[in-house]
């Protein structure tokens, strides 16, 4: 079309989008949150507690996670500043009201881009929360932790009636994206989906201080820590590099789960429950593992899923495994079952997909096999590609549980900050989308009711004191009446 545009009313609307593709036209599409100087932290703050009042489920989900009770009418505000508080001005305030009565409520303290929260600023928020009696002390920021439960200050006691919590804006987003997804957790309301859709929008922009990179980098201390692994260099448990490691290791961790989750619309979990909010707990875990095996380890829990997913970094042969454990038939030979396992993997997914695309198969040469068997404490692994060859060397076994792994050599990748995570990033959600998510286990199939057949000419056997009576000889038309006597006369008579 021409760029001397004569008439608008009449053109076709992919008419009109072309000439904006073409910048013949020049526009800015109308959003319910314009992304016009973004970047304020309070203009994000604004948009995340609007956002709670203007879509149900949302405000469901945060509620939840903060102990916030769901009924009531919900009222939101920010830079708020109490009497007697020596100005000091909140970020965020929630109230929960009912029958015209404040029943509950929660101070936020919110930071954006790189800002990190501040020891002493959260302890005067506190401090106003006992004053005021409000429960809730919640923190807000691109800083991660695996449980909301948790703080990135470390552990902290609060006064009693205050219960402190901290969400991520990834975290945040990542609720936010699954109530998108069309799945037994959408939202009902047409209307607010479309809100819904612009709240993510703008907490994905680049410029809205959230962004949608998550976690980019292990710390520093990653790298020292690998290179002490290959010279064999000892390593104590109060060394900052080892503590940078494992911190970096968690982050990673609690990322990992929350883009997982983006991917399915579903809520990734960690195995982080069990230290009940207390991060320091699970450094020192895995303190103490890395020093005994030389390797980190992460549990992933997907709902629905054949089991949970396990990570494995071993920084002695720079390799990540990620696995997944299934249980096969317990009513078939070894044959049999090596053959269910090749067709669980092989999937029919995975078979058209390397019709059109031969190199997508490739995945394959990354697998391993793991065999549990029965009365045997070692397991046996094998690359998958011997997978047919094993009947001979698990003759006279009980398979009683399989792993499936992949396993990649980062090699020199392994010890960078930023290459490893993308490595690793990639990695799972293609073992996921090709593997894991067409994985079953199998289930003992139900008894069957065996048909008992009755021989028709049998006899009737009686029961003590019971009378039978005498067969009934049929009549047939056109046949003299004979007895029993003279039928056996006949047959005497010779020919």
């Amino acid at each position: 079309m021409s760029a001397n545009l004569k008439k608008l009313i009449g053109i076709k609307k992919s008419e009109f989008d072309q000439l904006v593709k073409d910048r013949i036209i020049h526009l800015r599409s109308a959003r319910l949150i314009p992304l016009i100087n973004p970047g304020k932290e309070e203009a994000l703050t604004s948009i995340f507690l609007s956002s709670l009042t203007l879509v149900d489920e949302f405000r469901s989900d945060v509620s939840s996670v903060i102990g916030l009770p769901k009924g009531g009418q919900l009222y939101v505000y920010t830079e708020v500043v109490f009497p007697d508080t020596d100005n000091l001005r909140v970020d965020g305030l929630i109230l929960i009201v009912k029958g015209g009565v404040i029943k509950s409520g929660a101070i936020l303290e919110m930071k954006n881009g790189t800002a990190t929260l501040d020891k002493d600023q959260i302890n005067n928020y506190i401090k106003i929360a006992k004053g005021l009696q409000i429960p809730k002390m919640v923190t807000v920021s691109n800083e991660l932790v695996l449980e909301p439960t948790q703080s990135p200050l470390g552990a902290k006691k609060t006064p009693k009636g205050i219960d402190l919590y901290h969400l991520s804006w990834q975290f945040i987003r990542t609720l936010a994206r699954i109530r998108l997804f069309d799945n037994d957790k959408n939202i009902e309301d047409e209307d607010q989906v479309k809100i819904m859709n612009e709240v993510v929008r703008y907490l994905e922009n680049d410029k809205s201080g959230v962004g949608r990179a998550g976690f980019t980098q292990m710390k520093s201390g990653w790298k020292n820590v690998v290179d002490k692994v290959t010279n064999q260099a000892t390593l104590k448990k109060n060394d900052p590099d080892l503590i940078e490691t494992i911190e970096s290791w968690v982050q990673e961790e609690r990322d990992l789960a929350l883009k997982l989750s983006c991917e399915l619309g579903d809520l990734v979990r960690t195995d982080a429950r069990k230290y009940k909010g207390n991060i320091q707990a699970r450094i020192d875990d895995d303190i103490n593992t890395f020093l005994k095996t030389q390797s980190l380890s992460s549990t992933l829990s997907v709902q629905a899923a054949v089991s949970d997913i396990s990570i494995h970094s071993n920084f002695q042969f720079r390799t990540v495994e990620i696995s997944v454990d299934i249980t096969p038939p317990q009513d078939k030979t070894i044959r049999g079952q090596l053959g269910w396992i090749k067709s669980q993997i092989e999937n029919r997914q995975l078979k058209k997909k390397a019709i059109e695309d031969p190199s997508s198969l490739s995945i394959l040469s990354d697998l391993h096999i793991q065999l549990y068997f029965k009365n045997t404490r070692k397991p046996y692994r094998f690359p998958y590609n011997m997978l047919d060859n094993q009947v001979d060397e698990c003759k006279g076994k009980e398979i009683k549980k399989v792993s499936i792994l992949q396993i990649k050599n980062f090699g020199n990748n392994f010890g960078s900050a930023k290459k490893f995570i993308v490595l690793l990033e990639s990695m799972l959600p293609v073992f996921y989308k090709e593997i894991i998510q067409h994985l079953k286990n199998w289930v003992k199939p139900a008894p069957k009711i065996i048909q008992q057949t009755i021989e028709e000419d049998s006899l009737d056997i009686a029961d003590p004191g019971q009378k039978i009576e005498p067969p009934v000889i049929p009549e047939y038309p056109n046949t003299p009446n004979v007895n029993s006597e003279s039928i056996n006369q006949a047959e005497l008579k010779p020919d």
